[in-house]
């Protein structure tokens, strides 16, 4: 479907959170996209700005006040995954499995037909339960993973994905750690060279980093981890994956202020957050996909009171 935000650039709106002179268009969006929708499509939803899932070609020509250029285009992504039946319980068992041929396999479906547009500029949350494919469909656009079906149109060297954690090894000092984490995520060693007191001083661990990463805390982990993903110049398309809640109160604060200042270079934006108040706060459209399924596409307030009505 042509993903279509409540909030237009350049457009006022009136008290109620409506944009003036679109109750027209915007009601033969909604009839046009209904002909084409099962009744239950639209279980457990309320009349307002939600889009309902739909193939992204039959609804383009609805698209009438958003001109900006198309930065990401999903459609139709489907992503499946092999997992084993009835896993074996110990090494014995698995290789007695393996010799005699009797491990099977059943495919698991992490993405179910999954499409929408991110316009340029947009700062984009997705929700979401836990094992609902949010993670995937990031990886998908970054180019980490591949769908089964389905195509992603996007310029992946505009990209920067930051996911805390990755390539951390425990058993080295934080130091070490920065390096190899810079290393994962695209540094050079001249750039981390660079940027190291930088990260050390935003992680507030002076006097830690020859200690070894096992003897952290969890906070000062995602303080480290969060500092070296985000000491790197503004990208064209930034892509978070739950980054927005690390640390204590206090470090929660300054991380989003760093976030917030990314934002505002302009970036398009996509955020995976469990926390509706973080997707209301920061985004202009918001994504809720279910089990796999895309279930609503429209602006935070709307999309976020549904699922909290779903899930609540």
């Amino acid at each position: 479907m042509k993903v279509k935000s409540s909030k237009k650039q350049g457009v006022h709106k009136n008290g109620k959170g409506r944009v003036k002179n679109r109750e027209s268009s915007h009601r033969q969006y909604k009839n046009a996209a209904s002909r084409n929708l099962k009744e239950t499509d639209y279980m457990d939803y309320e009349d307002d700005d939600l889009d309902q899932p739909e193939d992204i070609d039959k609804l383009e020509h609805f698209d009438l006040f958003d001109d900006r250029e198309t930065e990401i285009r999903v459609k139709n992504v489907t992503m499946e995954f092999k997992r084993e039946k009835d896993e074996a319980t110990s090494l014995k068992e698995l290789f007695v499995r393996t010799v005699k041929g009797q491990r099977s396999y059943e495919k698991f479906k992490a993405l179910d037909d999954v499409s929408f547009v991110v316009k340029k500029g947009d700062v984009v949350g997705i929700i979401g339960t836990n094992g609902s494919g949010k993670s995937t469909i990031l990886k998908i656009i970054s180019g980490v993973l591949e769908p089964t079906r389905g195509s992603v149109e996007v310029d992946r060297s505009k990209i920067q994905l930051l996911t805390l954690g990755t390539g951390f090894d425990y058993e080295l000092t934080g130091r070490e750690n920065v390096y190899l984490n810079g290393a994962v995520i695209g540094y050079t060693k001249e750039y981390i060279d660079e940027k190291y007191d930088d990260i050390v001083r935003f992680a507030e661990l002076e006097g830690f980093m020859e200690e070894k990463v096992r003897n952290y805390s969890s906070g000062m982990v995602s303080r480290l981890a969060f500092a070296i993903a985000t000491v790197r110049d503004t990208p064209e398309i930034l892509i978070l994956d739950e980054v927005l809640s690390v640390g204590d109160m206090f470090f929660r604060k300054k991380s989003n202020a760093r976030i917030k200042e990314m934002m505002r270079g302009g970036s398009t934006v996509l955020i995976v957050s469990h926390s509706t108040s973080v997707i209301r706060e920061n985004c202009n459209k918001a994504i809720w996909i279910e089990k796999g399924i895309l279930k609503a596409v429209g602006s935070p307030a709307e999309v976020c009171r549904a699922y909290e009505k779903k899930n609540g």
